[in-house]
Protein backbone atom coordinates (compact mmCIF):
# COMPACT_ATOMS: atom_id res chain seq x y z
CA UNK A 1 0.00 0.00 0.00
CA UNK A 2 2.80 2.54 0.65
CA UNK A 3 4.59 1.72 -3.25
CA UNK A 4 0.36 2.17 -4.77
CA UNK A 5 -0.69 5.34 -2.36
CA UNK A 6 3.08 6.87 -3.61
CA UNK A 7 1.15 6.97 -7.07
CA UNK A 8 -0.91 9.46 -5.82
CA UNK A 9 1.53 12.60 -5.77
CA UNK A 10 3.51 13.75 -8.29
CA UNK A 11 6.95 14.02 -5.80
CA UNK A 12 6.61 10.37 -5.41
CA UNK A 13 5.13 9.02 -8.13
CA UNK A 14 8.10 8.61 -9.92
CA UNK A 15 10.00 6.58 -7.44
CA UNK A 16 6.56 4.13 -7.31
CA UNK A 17 6.77 3.59 -10.64
CA UNK A 18 9.72 2.24 -10.43
CA UNK A 19 8.66 -0.90 -8.36
CA UNK A 20 5.27 -1.37 -9.77
CA UNK A 21 5.52 -1.23 -13.35
CA UNK A 22 8.13 -3.15 -15.46
CA UNK A 23 11.68 -1.39 -16.38
CA UNK A 24 14.17 -0.94 -19.22
CA UNK A 25 11.78 -1.09 -22.04
CA UNK A 26 12.85 0.20 -26.22
CA UNK A 27 10.24 1.77 -28.40
CA UNK A 28 10.43 0.01 -32.35
CA UNK A 29 8.33 2.01 -34.45
CA UNK A 30 5.21 0.78 -36.76
CA UNK A 31 6.43 0.22 -40.44
CA UNK A 32 5.06 2.81 -42.96
CA UNK A 33 3.65 -0.56 -45.15
CA UNK A 34 1.59 -1.84 -42.43
CA UNK A 35 -0.73 -0.63 -40.22
CA UNK A 36 0.50 -2.21 -37.09
CA UNK A 37 1.36 -0.09 -33.49
CA UNK A 38 4.61 0.57 -32.14
CA UNK A 39 6.34 -2.13 -30.11
CA UNK A 40 7.67 -2.36 -26.90
CA UNK A 41 10.42 -4.67 -26.24
CA UNK A 42 12.56 -4.95 -22.94
CA UNK A 43 15.80 -5.87 -21.62
CA UNK A 44 17.12 -6.22 -17.77
CA UNK A 45 18.89 -3.73 -15.73
CA UNK A 46 19.16 -2.92 -12.31
CA UNK A 47 15.86 -0.81 -11.92
CA UNK A 48 14.65 -4.70 -12.00
CA UNK A 49 15.50 -5.61 -8.75
CA UNK A 50 12.94 -2.80 -7.23
CA UNK A 51 10.62 -4.24 -9.15
CA UNK A 52 11.17 -8.10 -7.96
CA UNK A 53 10.90 -6.47 -4.49
CA UNK A 54 7.58 -4.87 -4.85
CA UNK A 55 6.39 -8.15 -5.97
CA UNK A 56 7.83 -10.74 -3.61
CA UNK A 57 5.30 -8.55 -1.18
CA UNK A 58 2.78 -9.33 -3.23
CA UNK A 59 3.41 -12.82 -3.34
CA UNK A 60 3.87 -12.51 0.61
CA UNK A 61 -0.04 -11.26 0.79
CA UNK A 62 -1.34 -14.18 -1.72
CA UNK A 63 0.38 -17.04 0.41
CA UNK A 64 -1.15 -15.77 3.59
CA UNK A 65 -4.33 -15.60 1.75
CA UNK A 66 -3.90 -18.93 0.57
CA UNK A 67 -2.66 -20.23 3.86
CA UNK A 68 -5.63 -18.50 5.69
CA UNK A 69 -8.60 -18.58 4.17
CA UNK A 70 -8.07 -22.44 2.03
CA UNK A 71 -5.59 -24.56 3.42
CA UNK A 72 -6.18 -24.13 7.38
CA UNK A 73 -9.76 -24.60 7.00
CA UNK A 74 -9.11 -28.19 5.35
CA UNK A 75 -6.83 -28.72 7.85
CA UNK A 76 -9.12 -27.88 10.46
CA UNK A 77 -11.94 -30.76 8.42
CA UNK A 78 -9.37 -33.25 8.00
CA UNK A 79 -7.47 -32.45 11.41
CA UNK A 80 -3.65 -33.50 10.65
CA UNK A 81 -1.47 -34.18 13.04
CA UNK A 82 1.48 -31.76 13.43
CA UNK A 83 3.76 -33.21 11.11
CA UNK A 84 1.45 -33.65 8.18
CA UNK A 85 0.09 -30.37 8.24
CA UNK A 86 3.37 -28.75 7.34
CA UNK A 87 3.84 -31.08 4.63
CA UNK A 88 0.15 -30.78 2.96
CA UNK A 89 0.51 -26.70 3.22
CA UNK A 90 3.71 -26.80 1.44
CA UNK A 91 2.03 -29.40 -0.94
CA UNK A 92 -1.04 -27.27 -1.43
CA UNK A 93 1.07 -23.49 -1.68
CA UNK A 94 3.17 -25.53 -4.23
CA UNK A 95 0.49 -27.11 -6.16
CA UNK A 96 -1.20 -23.76 -6.40
CA UNK A 97 1.37 -21.69 -7.62
CA UNK A 98 2.58 -24.26 -10.57
CA UNK A 99 -0.73 -24.30 -11.73
CA UNK A 100 -0.47 -21.21 -12.38
CA UNK A 101 3.06 -21.32 -13.82
CA UNK A 102 2.01 -23.73 -15.95
CA UNK A 103 -1.03 -21.87 -17.55
CA UNK A 104 0.85 -18.75 -17.63
CA UNK A 105 3.73 -20.27 -19.32
CA UNK A 106 1.44 -22.45 -21.84
CA UNK A 107 -0.19 -19.40 -23.06
CA UNK A 108 3.50 -17.16 -23.39
CA UNK A 109 4.70 -20.32 -25.51
CA UNK A 110 1.16 -20.14 -27.90
CA UNK A 111 1.15 -16.46 -28.09
CA UNK A 112 4.88 -16.10 -29.27
CA UNK A 113 4.51 -19.39 -31.27
CA UNK A 114 7.14 -21.59 -29.62
CA UNK A 115 5.09 -24.64 -30.09
CA UNK A 116 4.16 -24.38 -33.81
CA UNK A 117 7.69 -23.44 -34.49
CA UNK A 118 10.39 -24.73 -31.91
CA UNK A 119 13.19 -23.37 -33.48
CA UNK A 120 12.47 -20.03 -32.14
CA UNK A 121 13.99 -21.27 -29.02
CA UNK A 122 17.61 -20.97 -30.45
CA UNK A 123 16.76 -18.22 -32.96
CA UNK A 124 14.64 -15.72 -31.87
CA UNK A 125 15.58 -12.29 -33.18
CA UNK A 126 16.54 -10.11 -31.25
CA UNK A 127 18.27 -12.11 -29.21
CA UNK A 128 18.91 -9.43 -26.32
CA UNK A 129 15.18 -8.27 -26.12
CA UNK A 130 11.57 -9.53 -24.27
CA UNK A 131 8.30 -9.13 -24.41
CA UNK A 132 6.54 -7.56 -21.92
CA UNK A 133 4.71 -11.02 -21.27
CA UNK A 134 8.12 -12.89 -21.34
CA UNK A 135 9.85 -10.43 -18.85
CA UNK A 136 6.92 -9.86 -16.46
CA UNK A 137 6.78 -13.80 -16.37
CA UNK A 138 10.64 -14.29 -15.04
CA UNK A 139 10.66 -11.00 -12.69
CA UNK A 140 7.14 -13.04 -11.25
CA UNK A 141 9.04 -15.79 -10.97
CA UNK A 142 12.26 -14.35 -9.27
CA UNK A 143 9.80 -12.77 -6.65
CA UNK A 144 8.29 -16.18 -5.90
CA UNK A 145 11.08 -17.36 -5.16
CA UNK A 146 12.65 -14.83 -3.09
CA UNK A 147 9.54 -14.45 -1.27
CA UNK A 148 10.05 -18.38 0.08
CA UNK A 149 13.06 -16.80 2.14
CA UNK A 150 10.82 -14.93 4.51
CA UNK A 151 8.36 -17.57 4.45
CA UNK A 152 10.63 -19.92 6.34
CA UNK A 153 10.07 -17.87 9.19
CA UNK A 154 6.46 -17.21 8.85
CA UNK A 155 5.53 -20.63 8.64
CA UNK A 156 7.41 -21.51 11.60
CA UNK A 157 10.01 -24.05 9.33
CA UNK A 158 11.89 -26.92 11.02
CA UNK A 159 15.37 -26.39 11.60
CA UNK A 160 16.33 -29.60 10.24
CA UNK A 161 14.21 -28.75 7.22
CA UNK A 162 15.68 -25.48 6.67
CA UNK A 163 19.06 -26.86 4.46
CA UNK A 164 16.52 -28.61 2.45
CA UNK A 165 14.47 -25.90 1.72
CA UNK A 166 17.65 -23.54 0.92
CA UNK A 167 18.84 -25.74 -1.72
CA UNK A 168 15.71 -26.39 -3.22
CA UNK A 169 14.51 -22.66 -3.58
CA UNK A 170 18.61 -21.92 -4.40
CA UNK A 171 18.42 -24.02 -7.14
CA UNK A 172 15.28 -22.33 -8.88
CA UNK A 173 16.65 -19.29 -8.27
CA UNK A 174 20.04 -19.54 -10.04
CA UNK A 175 18.40 -21.05 -13.39
CA UNK A 176 15.81 -19.00 -13.45
CA UNK A 177 18.32 -15.89 -12.90
CA UNK A 178 20.78 -17.90 -15.53
CA UNK A 179 18.25 -17.75 -18.03
CA UNK A 180 16.93 -14.39 -17.54
CA UNK A 181 20.45 -12.96 -17.13
CA UNK A 182 21.43 -15.07 -20.89
CA UNK A 183 18.17 -14.27 -22.63
CA UNK A 184 17.93 -17.37 -22.93
CA UNK A 185 14.06 -16.85 -22.48
CA UNK A 186 11.98 -19.27 -24.71
CA UNK A 187 14.57 -22.36 -23.43
CA UNK A 188 14.16 -21.65 -19.61
CA UNK A 189 10.49 -21.11 -20.40
CA UNK A 190 9.65 -24.32 -22.09
CA UNK A 191 12.59 -26.03 -19.08
CA UNK A 192 10.51 -24.38 -16.74
CA UNK A 193 7.25 -25.80 -18.18
CA UNK A 194 8.45 -29.17 -17.89
CA UNK A 195 9.99 -28.91 -14.66
CA UNK A 196 6.80 -27.21 -13.34
CA UNK A 197 4.31 -29.67 -14.76
CA UNK A 198 5.95 -33.02 -13.36
CA UNK A 199 6.35 -31.18 -9.74
CA UNK A 200 2.61 -30.23 -10.03
CA UNK A 201 1.79 -33.62 -10.17
CA UNK A 202 4.40 -34.69 -7.33
CA UNK A 203 2.34 -31.92 -5.44
CA UNK A 204 -1.18 -33.55 -6.26
CA UNK A 205 -0.25 -37.13 -5.36
CA UNK A 206 1.11 -36.07 -2.12
CA UNK A 207 -2.19 -34.22 -1.77
CA UNK A 208 -4.25 -37.49 -2.19
CA UNK A 209 -1.68 -39.14 -0.17
CA UNK A 210 -2.19 -37.28 3.27
CA UNK A 211 -6.06 -37.15 3.22
CA UNK A 212 -5.98 -41.38 2.10
CA UNK A 213 -2.84 -43.39 2.24
CA UNK A 214 -4.60 -46.03 0.18
CA UNK A 215 -3.28 -43.79 -2.90
CA UNK A 216 0.36 -44.96 -2.50
CA UNK A 217 -0.06 -46.81 -5.79
CA UNK A 218 -1.02 -43.28 -7.53
CA UNK A 219 2.46 -41.99 -6.32
CA UNK A 220 4.63 -45.06 -7.59
CA UNK A 221 3.23 -44.53 -10.63
CA UNK A 222 4.25 -40.32 -10.53
CA UNK A 223 7.81 -41.94 -9.83
CA UNK A 224 7.72 -42.88 -13.55
CA UNK A 225 6.56 -40.20 -15.28
CA UNK A 226 9.05 -37.65 -12.98
CA UNK A 227 12.16 -39.84 -14.72
CA UNK A 228 10.51 -39.25 -18.22
CA UNK A 229 10.20 -35.33 -17.37
CA UNK A 230 13.75 -35.69 -16.21
CA UNK A 231 15.12 -37.50 -19.61
CA UNK A 232 13.22 -35.23 -21.68
CA UNK A 233 14.24 -32.09 -19.74
CA UNK A 234 18.07 -33.56 -20.40
CA UNK A 235 17.27 -33.77 -24.03
CA UNK A 236 15.45 -30.64 -24.65
CA UNK A 237 18.31 -29.03 -23.07
CA UNK A 238 21.11 -30.27 -25.15
CA UNK A 239 19.59 -30.17 -28.28
CA UNK A 240 18.55 -26.28 -27.87
CA UNK A 241 22.12 -25.08 -26.67
CA UNK A 242 23.83 -27.27 -29.48
CA UNK A 243 21.95 -25.59 -32.26
CA UNK A 244 21.45 -22.54 -30.42
CA UNK A 245 25.35 -22.29 -29.79
CA UNK A 246 26.49 -24.39 -32.94
CA UNK A 247 26.47 -21.45 -35.09
CA UNK A 248 29.54 -20.26 -34.86
CA UNK A 249 31.44 -18.90 -31.08
CA UNK A 250 32.14 -15.70 -30.80
CA UNK A 251 35.20 -14.28 -30.26
CA UNK A 252 34.41 -11.36 -28.04
CA UNK A 253 31.54 -12.39 -25.80
CA UNK A 254 29.21 -9.92 -24.58
CA UNK A 255 26.89 -10.78 -21.40
CA UNK A 256 25.12 -7.38 -21.77
CA UNK A 257 24.25 -7.41 -25.02
CA UNK A 258 23.23 -11.51 -24.96
CA UNK A 259 26.70 -12.28 -26.47
CA UNK A 260 27.78 -15.93 -24.87
CA UNK A 261 28.20 -17.87 -27.97
CA UNK A 262 31.29 -19.31 -26.70
CA UNK A 263 32.74 -22.60 -25.62
CA UNK A 264 32.29 -21.87 -21.92
CA UNK A 265 29.29 -20.70 -22.09
CA UNK A 266 28.01 -24.10 -23.76
CA UNK A 267 29.50 -25.98 -20.68
CA UNK A 268 28.28 -24.05 -18.55
CA UNK A 269 24.82 -24.43 -19.46
CA UNK A 270 25.08 -28.23 -20.74
CA UNK A 271 26.74 -29.04 -17.24
CA UNK A 272 24.04 -26.84 -14.97
CA UNK A 273 21.11 -28.23 -16.58
CA UNK A 274 22.45 -31.82 -16.01
CA UNK A 275 23.47 -31.46 -12.75
CA UNK A 276 19.90 -30.16 -11.06
CA UNK A 277 18.76 -32.98 -13.02
CA UNK A 278 20.83 -35.42 -11.62
CA UNK A 279 19.81 -33.81 -7.99
CA UNK A 280 16.34 -33.42 -8.13
CA UNK A 281 16.31 -37.47 -9.60
CA UNK A 282 18.69 -38.44 -6.52
CA UNK A 283 16.50 -36.65 -4.08
CA UNK A 284 13.37 -39.01 -5.72
CA UNK A 285 15.41 -41.91 -4.62
CA UNK A 286 15.62 -40.79 -1.52
CA UNK A 287 12.05 -39.83 -0.89
CA UNK A 288 11.14 -43.49 -1.81
CA UNK A 289 13.31 -45.08 0.10
CA UNK A 290 12.22 -43.04 2.91
CA UNK A 291 8.69 -44.00 2.14
CA UNK A 292 9.31 -47.60 1.76
CA UNK A 293 11.33 -47.96 4.95
CA UNK A 294 8.41 -46.31 6.80
CA UNK A 295 5.67 -48.78 5.22
CA UNK A 296 7.78 -52.09 5.69
CA UNK A 297 8.13 -50.49 9.50
CA UNK A 298 4.04 -49.60 9.38
CA UNK A 299 3.63 -53.60 8.53
CA UNK A 300 6.15 -55.24 10.70
CA UNK A 301 4.81 -53.47 13.61
CA UNK A 302 1.18 -54.61 14.37
CA UNK A 303 2.85 -59.16 13.06
CA UNK A 304 5.82 -58.38 16.37
CA UNK A 305 3.37 -57.41 18.51
CA UNK A 306 1.16 -60.71 17.91
CA UNK A 307 4.03 -62.30 18.57
CA UNK A 308 4.64 -60.30 21.31
CA UNK A 309 1.13 -61.19 22.57
CA UNK A 310 1.57 -64.84 21.71
CA UNK A 311 4.66 -65.50 23.39
CA UNK A 312 3.36 -63.83 26.84
CA UNK A 313 0.35 -66.01 26.78
CA UNK A 314 2.11 -69.57 26.10
CA UNK A 315 4.75 -68.37 28.91
CA UNK A 316 1.57 -67.74 31.08
CA UNK A 317 0.83 -71.15 30.05
CA UNK A 318 3.23 -72.48 31.02
CA UNK A 319 3.67 -70.62 34.29
CA UNK A 320 -0.15 -71.55 35.06
CA UNK A 321 0.54 -75.04 34.44
CA UNK A 322 3.92 -75.52 36.26
CA UNK A 323 2.29 -73.40 39.22
CA UNK A 324 -1.13 -76.20 38.99
CA UNK A 325 1.62 -79.17 39.36
CA UNK A 326 3.52 -77.57 42.13
CA UNK A 327 -0.28 -77.05 43.94
CA UNK A 328 -1.21 -81.03 43.02
CA UNK A 329 1.89 -82.24 43.89
CA UNK A 330 2.31 -80.46 47.37
CA UNK A 331 -0.34 -82.79 49.28
CA UNK A 332 1.76 -85.86 48.35
CA UNK A 333 5.26 -84.21 48.93
CA UNK A 334 3.64 -83.59 52.86
CA UNK A 335 3.25 -87.64 52.85
CA UNK A 336 6.09 -88.22 51.81
CA UNK A 337 8.09 -85.93 54.34
CA UNK A 338 5.47 -87.25 56.97
CA UNK A 339 6.60 -91.04 56.91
Amino acid sequence: MFFVLGLMFEGTAEASIVFITLQHSVTFPAAEDRATESKFLYYYGIKDLATVFFYMLVAIIIHATIQEYVLDKINRRMQFPKPKQSKFNESGQFSVFYLVSCIWGTFILISENCLADPTLLWRAHPHNMMTFQMKFFYISQLAYWFHAFPELYFQRTKKQDIPRQLVYIGLHLFHIAGAYLLYLNHLGLVLLMMHYFVELLSHICDLFYFSDEKYQKEVSLWAIVFILGRLVTLIVSVLTVGFHLAGGQNRNPDGITGNVNVLAAKIAVLSSSCTIQAYITWNLFNVQLQRWMEEDATLQAPSVKKKRTKGRSSRKGTENGVAASHRVDSPHKKKEKSS
